[in-house]
């Protein structure tokens, strides 16, 4: 079958997108006002790292479009909030496990003596800082995490600790997390907040699991690439252009929030089947009343209280992008994968195809209705490559744990279609070219990679889908090149007093 995928990468013609998606960054109304549980990207995929290989990376991004100047308040996650990392380790569409991670923050009411006062300072530091949850850092932001086995409100549930080898105290529940990257000379220099950050990376111990992971919270430099302005602008480039280079990233310059797990194959998994499907969601309290008179310190400014109501949900990137419609963008964000069937239609009957022929005449739409291939690779999974045994068809990320890690220097950006089987959409990679394949799949690849005979099990052939063969650019791919090749992956963030230089023939003021 490895061969077959291979083909789409050789494809070199032409077919276009709307101007409708950013990964998940603010893609529906209500999360676009509520940036600290917007999930912007889901990564996951078997540790690469040397010597990682039995163990599986999650990486759940929120908060979108940071800007490394962010201060003096920079980027907390939000401590009423709870942020849920959930396994499907069966097929049927519910969650099996689920990672629950809840924050704190707490004020340390640093102040100088002013004219022979004491007053508080107001600034999220009072001086450089190094090391976990150092003096001079004024707010200390923490965290814990649970693991709940079933229904994530009424399963099992336990809690995770510091293992003894990490930086926290072996046993502790309560993990720090680094403060945003203010800028390098609060961290002592260029490299300062890379060692700093680099101290947060903890062994952690998971209940019901012999073998300890490790986890990671903090900033990171934002991961997920694509030229969205020229693509908000009803595609306004060449998309016959180069794939590389062709223009510019516009994420380039932005910093994410990242939630970042390694943990062991064997602790995912049931016994039979070695796919698994992930998705991560964000939840806020019911109810919520302004407080008028908000006392003095941290988090007094609401009262928050009810059931955890599921604001953001995110599994396979740009579904509730391309494929949503608007009006029912925030009803996705609240549902469960196990009640997907209110949104097939669509999958089966999907716009985007219809959008990208009405913007380019000669890219012909695919025929084939209800588009079983969608079904297929957004719903299912393919067939031999990461379809669980039972699966009950529901939108998650899936990843065949049993399919061998690729190192970085051979990755395929373009993942299982540019022949490396370990990439998108078994499972994503941070250099996965997700924007780019995505649209070739809307468009009907799969119906072309199937062949008369339907190899694939996706219920077309090439005759549905008259483009299915032509490929897209938005002239943005980076590879893995661009990551770091240990956990947590993801780059060190832009610093705060990061100058970017002026464009050519761009005079700033």
């Amino acid at each position: 079958m490895t061969h077959q995928f291979a083909r789409l990468g050789a494809i070199a013609l032409i077919f276009a997108a709307a101007p409708i998606f950013a990964s998940s960054h603010r893609e529906a109304p209500f999360i676009a006002g509520q940036p600290q549980v917007d999930g912007t990207d889901l990564y996951m995929f078997r540790s690469y790292e040397a010597g990682r290989q039995d163990f599986v990376t999650l990486l759940a991004n929120y908060q979108p479009f940071q800007d490394p100047q962010g201060g003096p308040n920079f980027f907390m996650f939000n401590p009423n909030a709870l942020y849920e990392i959930h396994i499907d380790n069966n097929g049927n569409g519910m969650e099996d496990l689920t990672f629950q991670f809840k924050f704190k923050n707490t004020s340390k009411d640093a102040a100088l003596t002013v004219g022979g006062k004491s007053v508080k300072i107001p600034l999220i530091n009072s001086g450089t800082l190094s090391g976990v949850n150092p003096a001079a850092l004024n707010v200390r932001e923490t965290f814990t995490i649970d693991l709940v086995r079933g229904d994530r409100r009424g399963g099992t549930r336990g809690g995770a600790t510091a293992g003894a080898l990490t930086n926290a105290s072996g046993g502790a529940a309560i993990f720090d997390k680094p403060v945003d990257n203010i800028g390098e000379k609060v961290f002592g220099g260029a490299g300062g907040y890379a060692t700093y950050a680099a101290q947060h990376v903890y062994s952690v111990n998971v209940p019901g699991c012999a073998t300890p992971g490790r986890v990671f919270v903090g900033q990171r430099k934002e991961s997920f690439y694509i030229a969205v302005g020229k693509i908000f602008d009803l595609f306004n480039l060449n998309p016959l252009g180069p794939e590389i280079g062709g223009n510019n990233n516009d994420l380039e310059a932005k910093n994410v929030s990242t939630i970042s797990m390694e943990l062991p194959i064997s602790c995912l998994t049931t016994a039979g089947d070695p796919v698994i499907g992930a998705y991560t969601t964000a939840s806020l309290r019911q109810a919520r009343l302004v407080n008028g008179a908000p006392a003095t310190g941290l988090n007094q400014a609401t009262r928050e209280g009810g059931a955890w109501t599921q604001v953001s949900r995110l599994g396979m990137p740009l579904v509730n992008e391309v494929i949503i419609g608007l009006a029912d963008k925030d009803k996705f964000n609240a549902s469960k994968p196990k009640d997907d069937g209110r949104f097939l239609d669509y999958v089966t009957n999907p716009v985007l195809p219809a959008l990208i022929q009405s913007l380019f005449p000669a890219a012909v739409a695919p025929t084939n209705f209800p588009r079983t291939d969608l079904v297929t690779v957004f719903l299912k999974g393919i067939d031999g490559l990461n379809q669980p045994k039972n699966v009950v068809a529901s939108e998650m990320l899936r990843l065949n744990t049993a399919t061998a890690p690729v190192t970085a220097g051979v990755q395929n950006a373009l993942g299982v279609a540019g022949g490396d089987n370990a990439g998108f959409p078994n499972g994503r990679r941070p250099g996965d070219d997700v924007v780019d394949v995505t649209l070739r799949v809307a468009m009907g690849a799969l119906c072309v990679l199937t062949g008369t005979t339907d190899t694939l099990k996706v219920g077309c052939k090439p005759a549905d889908a008259p483009t299915g063969g032509m490929a897209f650019t938005d002239g943005v791919r980076k590879s893995a090149a661009f990551y770091n090749a240990t956990f947590p992956y993801l780059t060190t963030p832009i610093a705060g007093n990061f100058n970017p230089a002026p464009a050519a023939g761009v005079s700033f003021p």
